[in-house]
């Protein structure tokens, strides 16, 4: 099963600010330490809103929003998913997340939408396109 890791947006993380150095290296060790244990999927950064977007749906009907957005309790600063086999497991790799200082937000475990953890080749196919495509449109797009 595959879970979602959430370090929620902040003030300074709109703003661009980096974490300092310390935090960069807990984060790579951390990662390093899922790849090793076979467990990362993906882990990532992600832009501020002010280069996002927001669609909107409301039936068959869609608008489109460019950021920024105000609400930074809503936005999402960065993202690890995991592959694991329980949901015990998932959590055991969640609580030794390196804790973020009070900037950096906090981190949130998600089950995502994969129960089987296969992923479809031709899904496989639709994300390999989308992020080669636009890197930064993964970053920054935000949907509502």
């Amino acid at each position: 099963m595959r879970y979602l890791i959430i370090v929620k947006a902040t003030a300074d993380t709109e703003a661009g600010v980096m974490p300092g150095e310390p935090r960069l290296t807990a984060m790579a060790q951390y990662h390093e330490q899922l790849a090793a244990a076979g467990v990362l999927v993906d882990g990532s950064g992600l832009q501020a809103s002010s280069k996002g977007w927001r669609i909107r749906y409301a039936g068959d009907r869609r608008s489109f929003v460019y950021g920024p957005f105000a609400e930074t309790r809503e936005l999402i600063a960065g993202d690890t998913i995991i592959q694991v086999t329980s949901r015990k497991e998932a959590v055991g790799w969640s609580m030794r997340y390196p804790i973020p200082p009070a900037r950096a937000g906090r981190p949130r475990s998600k089950c995502a939408s994969s129960s089987s953890g296969k992923t479809s080749p031709a899904a496989r196919r639709s994300i390999a396109s989308a992020r080669s495509a636009s890197h930064s449109a993964r970053s920054a797009a935000y949907c509502r």
